[in-house]
């Protein structure tokens, strides 16, 4: 019986008893073509015609390459075809010039595919046609890239260009970022377990940072979606008796309040904290209001003199009068507004109301 040929790719299928002494010959010639198939490289000048490739019996042939650089200035619409009945893999690699040409790999009686311009793709005969599986591209060559699952960063960074940033599905802008050449500063988002809040935070290479909300226009920043928008203020309720020099740190409380009967007047010192002064944290132009609640007993202890970050100031009163006294048996509420006008330079407007 005669030595047959496969399908595919046309390898010499020796029987028994066939082609004695020359078994090894032909055997090394079917390892060439198979290593044709996997890794055959071959470019294929298509410049001024299609181009048909042969598959033939056991021999090396141009359509049994794993990988066809198509070349050459098209001079017109240019066809490659490979055999039918075959089925193969193929990498094509469209190093062609093409001036507005189109370039398609077929069958001879398939369609087939249409090669983009410049880019590599993978495509595969099924023996009646050429079929694409994807493009051999960089992500950025792809205009409409979809995944199949969620985006894994694999500890990297994500980059996103100035002014761009992330739309939804319907194509409209969602969130924009906009960059800054020389950022130290970002935010960082994190989110939160069973019964504790999600955080927007302020972080950095500096050490005081500012978060910034700016509406557009006259818009608003608005909390919260009910009747009643607010912020709550931190309170600091401490069993202490006021006497002394008293420090009200801005950046712990915006409310001190002294449970414990005051045992004599005292001097408050408005600061940042014991590290940051109010100069370091205020600029010229803003203000910040804080109150202090002291609880008197019999005799009616008050706030004899004010400072900021331990120089003295001369309060704005309300009424025009700085008091002289406290109430006994009450609680006595001194709120003050603290104005920067300048460096360290401050205005503060004070007042003092009894709850009894």
């Amino acid at each position: 019986m005669a030595s047959s040929y496969s399908t595919d790719l046309k390898l010499e299928l020796m029987v028994t008893g066939e082609n004695s002494g020359t078994w090894g010959d032909k055997t090394n010639t079917n390892l060439n073509l198979v290593q044709q198939a996997i890794a055959g490289y071959e470019a294929i000048d298509v410049a001024s015609a299609d181009v048909t490739l042969a598959m033939t019996n056991a021999t090396l042939s141009n359509a049994r390459n794993m990988v066809l650089s198509l070349t050459g200035t098209l001079a017109g619409t240019r066809v490659v075809n490979v055999p039918d009945g075959i089925e193969k893999t193929y990498i094509v690699a469209d190093n062609t010039t093409r001036s507005g040409n189109t370039l398609t790999i077929k069958t001879v009686s398939g369609t087939g595919v249409t090669i983009p311009e410049g880019k590599t793709i993978l495509v595969y005969s099924d023996g009646t046609n050429v079929n694409d599986v994807f493009f051999l591209a960089n992500v950025v060559e792809d205009t409409s890239p979809q995944l199949g699952g969620d985006l894994d960063t694999n500890s990297h960074n994500i980059k996103i260009d100035d002014a761009h940033g992330i739309q939804d599905e319907n194509g409209n802008e969602q969130i924009t970022f906009q960059t800054t050449a020389s950022a130290v500063n970002q935010i960082d988002v994190t989110n939160a377990a069973t019964g504790n809040a999600p955080e927007v935070a302020a972080t950095g290479g500096d050490t005081n940072i500012d978060l910034n909300l700016n509406p557009k226009g006259i818009g608003r920043v608005v909390l919260g979606a009910g009747a009643i928008q607010q912020i709550a203020e931190k309170a600091t309720v401490s069993a202490t008796a006021a006497t002394g020099t008293i420090n009200f740190d801005v950046t712990t409380q915006a409310v001190l309040y002294y449970t414990t009967n005051a045992s004599g007047n005292w001097t408050l010192n408005i600061r940042g904290d014991g590290t940051n002064s109010m100069n370091s944290i205020m600029d010229t132009g803003e203000s910040i209001t804080i109150a202090h609640m002291v609880t008197n007993g019999g005799t009616a202890y008050y706030n004899s003199a004010v400072q900021v970050d331990g120089s003295g100031v001369t309060p704005e009163w309300q009424g025009g009068a700085a008091p002289s006294a406290g109430n006994t048996s009450s609680v006595d509420v001194y709120s003050y507004t603290v104005i920067k006008t300048g460096d360290a330079t401050f205005t503060v407007f004070a007042s003092q109301t009894q709850f009894a």
